[in-house]
């Protein structure tokens, strides 16, 4: 039984949804699918806030997941009972998860079939964040997007029912593209907890240092990185665009939204000049709408 206390403290963390570059879960939906993919999105979010330390105040979460109180802090102690909370998500036998955002997954996994694979992916990214501070090459990010983006994407997928290896490896690129923009445009915000997202090899290239990411605005050097990031990101939204078009109606229009919101976020980095350490450059609703109909017209 949800209590009151806990259902707005639920709320608060799917509220969270409408700051996303992407819509979660419009209304033009099956009452079905928003239900499975907001509860998805719960999850996500919750486990993100577990790893960047931005729980609410007071403690609640920990205490739902029945963490000590000397280990509050402690976030691989906190993933820990997170997981095994979430495990019992997957355990009709058992009893059911202690925190609400996770008893809300259960009648997704039961109605959508959903694996626990993506959901322990999330969980090991969130994991890797407390370890790995810096990414050496590009291929040391897509690595750590391949466990902290790319299964939110194949959930929609199962969620819709419409997962095929063609378009989970066409939702992949959309879905790693979207983490490479949030990270260009958290590029201060990150570092602020001393994570660094731009692959090092490409900051020695364009001959950035950390010092140059710590100043109140990018310098030439920065831009031109963020510029180059950007552009791969957009390289990635373009490979994975002809996932839009294999799908029709209402999930079409979904899926206009995540590639039609990265779009909009990428020209938002160009229209700030790259400039990503004076504010996070966020894309308005016009920009939008705009976007997410170009991808519904786009032909791929």
């Amino acid at each position: 039984m949800v209590t009151a206390e806990e259902d707005a403290h639920a709320r608060a963390v799917l509220a969270k949804a409408t700051r996303e570059n992407f819509p979660v879960a419009p209304r033009f939906l099956p009452r079905a699918w928003r239900e499975d993919l907001m509860a998805v999105y719960g999850f996500a979010r919750l486990v993100d806030d577990i790893g960047d330390g931005d729980l609410a105040p007071g403690g609640a979460d920990t205490a739902l997941l029945g963490v000590a109180p000397d280990l509050a802090d402690d976030r691989l102690a906190v993933l820990d009972a997170f997981e095994a909370d979430l495990r019992r998500a997957f355990d009709p036998a058992g009893p059911p998860p202690n925190h609400p955002l996770l008893r809300a997954l259960v009648p997704a996994v039961d109605r959508s079939g959903l694996g626990i694979e993506p959901f322990l992916g999330l969980v090991e990214a969130n994991r890797q964040d407390q370890k790995v501070r810096r990414y050496a090459g590009w291929s040391d990010l897509l690595s750590y997007c391949e466990l902290s983006a790319n299964p939110v994407g194949r959930l929609v997928l199962a969620v819709t029912g419409t997962n095929t290896p063609e378009r989970v490896e066409r939702s992949d690129a959309i879905c790693t593209a979207l983490q490479v923009v949030e990270h260009l445009q958290d590029v201060a915000e990150d570092l602020a907890r001393d994570r660094i997202y731009l692959p090092a090899e490409d900051m020695e290239r364009f001959r950035v240092t950390e010092a140059d990411l710590a100043a109140p605005s990018a310098n030439a050097s920065v831009r031109a990185l963020i510029a180059f990031e950007a552009d791969r990101a957009q390289r990635l939204l373009d490979e994975g665009a002809p996932l839009v078009r294999s799908v029709h109606g209402r999930l079409r229009l979904l899926l206009a939204g995540f590639t039609g919101g990265g779009r909009a976020a990428i020209g938002a980095l160009r229209d700030a000049r790259y400039d990503v350490l004076s504010g996070p450059p966020r894309a308005g609703r016009l920009r939008l709408v705009r976007q997410v109909g170009a991808s519904l017209r786009r032909e791929g």
